[in-house]
Order: structure tokens, then sequence, then C-alpha cells
């Protein structure tokens, strides 16, 4: 396992660190400790990192990626490692080509980590006054936070509250990399209970794009708007309010309210069957949430409900290939009052306002899942 470990001076980089090199039995190093081993070494590239350190100036990005690329190419780190203080800046990044797992970013707040460094700290390192604290703290608003945007597209970004104590935020890692601390042991952590996961809300909310993302994750998706759609479609109708009205009322003169979740019973047994996490998307009636819960006991059935402005929905809508005039007031009374989905919007487990942007979306289903994961 490949970690790296950013955040501002005071956040608990070295202190979580060293913890998890003796938990998960992979070196803790950072750049200043590998600068320090080339230094020793009696050769240019030795001489010329104790020069370039001793006159306090920084080393070029180049010489940097180049020397942390060539360091963790030693047999010990093989197997993986914890790398602190790397990569600095968003050329660094892009450059890093040793396939991390993931980037934990410890957040706290300048004021806190001051206070911590300042206040609550014996050392007397010369990096550790004041004014040095505040300049390499700036230095990392900078330079590093790109870096963190970067991570953060590659879904590789996992962003932690630091201000917790040690063992907090230790558990939190840990859980973020699929690991649990048991007996002094660490364990891969196993879902033992069952989930699933029912996306509800109005048209243009952004169901489709949730439903993508816990694709991506390889999470079985199972649509309940599928079967409405699909008979539109086969028949060669027009995707209109009246018509999905009409469909959706058939359908329910003769399956009930709970219609969508009966007629997907088989396909969501089935999917429970090799898969500890589900999601159904587009719950369209509260009774479909109580048949979900009446008929997989064994399962948690949480709801997560997506919300957006309605001018941001209509917006959405009116650009799409498909079904682009299927929107407007009078659906979304249909489908809050008509179809009942009121209830499940209002009692959601999880709500997300979807009225930004994509990156932004990502962030809060990421939360979402690891909060039903780790439940």
């Amino acid at each position: 396992m490949k970690l790296v470990l950013l955040g501002i001076q005071g956040a608990g980089k070295s202190t979580q660190g060293n913890l998890l090199s003796r938990q998960l039995k992979i070196p803790y190093l950072s750049t200043g400790h590998i600068f320090r081993e080339i230094a020793k070494e009696k050769t240019t590239l030795g001489r010329y990192v104790k020069e370039t350190v001793n006159a306090g100036i920084l080393v070029p990005d180049d010489k940097t990626i180049a020397i942390v690329h060539n360091y963790l190419t030693k047999p010990e780190y093989r197997n993986g490692y914890i790398l602190d203080g790397f990569p600095r800046t968003l050329r660094q990044a892009r450059e890093f080509k040793n396939n991390v797992d993931k980037v934990i970013y410890l957040e706290i707040p300048d004021k806190d980590a001051i206070y911590r460094l300042v206040y609550r700290n014996d050392s007397k390192r010369a990096d550790e006054t004041l004014p040095a604290i505040k300049k390499r703290i700036e230095s990392f608003h900078k330079f590093t936070r790109p870096v963190l945007d970067y991570f953060r597209e590659q879904n590789k970004l996992v962003e932690l509250d630091a201000t917790k104590s040690i063992k907090e935020v230790n558990e939190e890692i840990l859980k973020s990399l699929g690991r649990q601390l048991i007996k002094d042991q660490i364990k891969v952590w196993e879902r033992k209970q069952k989930a699933i996961i029912a996306i509800v809300g109005l048209a243009g909310s952004g169901k489709t794009e949730a439903a993508h993302f816990f694709k991506q994750k390889n999470i079985p998706v199972i649509s309940f708007g599928k079967i409405i759609n699909d008979y539109i479609d086969t028949h060669k109708l027009p995707h209109s309010e009246e018509i999905h009205k009409k469909i959706r009322m058939e359908i329910r003169e003769k399956h009930g309210m709970e219609a969508m979740a009966l007629l997907n019973e088989k396909e969501i047994k089935d999917a429970l069957e090799n898969n500890t996490i589900i999601v159904t998307e587009g719950l369209q009636s509260w009774e479909e949430y109580l048949y979900l819960k009446k008929k997989f006991t064994d399962v948690k059935v949480y709801i997560l409900s997506l919300h957006a402005d309605k001018e941001i929905r209509y917006k959405r809508i009116a650009k799409r290939k498909y079904r682009s005039k299927l929107h407007g007031e009078e659906r979304d009374i249909n489908e809050l009052v008509g179809t009942n989905k009121g209830p499940a919007i209002a009692f959601a487990d999880f709500l997300i306002k979807n009225n930004y942007s994509l990156e932004d979306l990502h962030d809060k289903l990421e939360s979402v899942y690891r909060t039903v994961y780790f439940s």
C-alpha cells in the first residue's frame, strides 16, 4: 500500500505516519528524511542536496521528483510506504509515477495548528518559531492546495478532520483504507449487514449522475423508472407528463403504490446475493420504501434524497437529448403528491443539495458511501 499524507504543519502527519507505519507494517518517511539520507552520500547528488538544504533553498521540482522517484526504488519500499511532505506542488503531483493508492489530507484550521505548535510544543526547532510556522502554512495554501484538487479528481483523496483526537483520526484513516483495528491487529474491513441505498429526487435533481457514481464503484444499480421509460420507448410514445402519468397509474392499478419495488424485487434479491451494497435509482413512492423494508428485513434501507433548485433542474432537463421536455411544475406536483414521493424525500437519511459542480456532488456522494459502507 502506497500512501501520501498531506496537511499544514501541526496537522499531525508525523504522529499518524508513525502510528500507521507500525499498524500497516510499511515504512514512514518524509522528504526531509529522504534529503537528509541522500545528503550523507558521498556522491554528486549528495553534495548538491547537502549544499542546497544548508543554504536554506528549496530543492527545485525537477530535482525533487527525480530524487524521490529514485529513493523509492529501494527494496524496502517495494511493499509500500507512507510518504509525508511530497508532492508539495502540482507539478510534483503530476509527475509522481509511483501509483499512490490513497492521499490522506489531515485538515485543520490554521489557528489550531499554530496553537499546537507554539503553545503546546516544547520543541525548540528553528522552523517552529511563529513567523516560520506562518510562512510554511502560507506556502501550503499557495502551492499544495492545487495538489488536493488533483488527487480529488482521481478519487484518491480522503479528507479528514484532524482536530479530533489521535485515536479518532487514526480510526478514520484506517476506515478509508478498508481496515479496522481489532485487538491491536489490523484486519480488512468486512461489512456484515447488507444495505440498499434508495435514491429519490425530483426530475433534474441528479439521480442519474448519482447512479453513475455508484456504478463506478462496481455497485449494482437498479432503475425504478426503467419500466415506464422502456414501455414508452417500445410503443414509440412521446415522453410527456400526460403519458408518464397514464402509464404509471395503469401499473399501480394492477400492482399497487409499491409497484416499482415489487416489479424489481427479483432483480434486487439477485443483486444482494453477491453484493453487500446495492442502489435503487428513482424511488417512486413512500410505499416502495416500506415494501423494501418489509421484503428485505435483514437489509438496512437508506434513503438518499437529492435536491436542486427548480430553475436549475429545469435547465438541466432542457439540455438533455432524452426526455428533454419532461419537466415543469405540473410534473413536480405529480411526483410529490400523485406518486407520493414527498414523504420519502422528507424522511431521507441523507440529503444532498446538488446546485453546484459535479465535483461537489461526487464529494458528497463519497461521504454517503463511506458512511453506509462503514456503518
